[in-house]
């Protein structure tokens, strides 16, 4: 059984439109860089996950 992606929408840190982020339901506690599908510019995506399954979803640019 294949686990569906959760969306959250978010704001890029850069150019301020609203985004579509899709991060594993499994995660816990994860980090890593994707670009923004309008400006190009990578963000770091930060995901953590409490124990009661509440996931908080953080866009920072790249270059902080």
């Amino acid at each position: 059984m294949t686990e569906l992606l959760e969306e959250h929408s978010l704001y890029c840190p850069y150019c301020g439109e609203i985004v579509a982020v899709n991060v594993e339901p499994l995660a816990e506690r994860e980090e890593y860089v994707e670009d923004c599908p309008v400006c190009c510019r990578p963000w770091t995506v930060s995901v953590l996950r409490d124990p009661s399954g509440a996931t908080s979803v953080e866009l920072r640019r790249a270059d902080e």
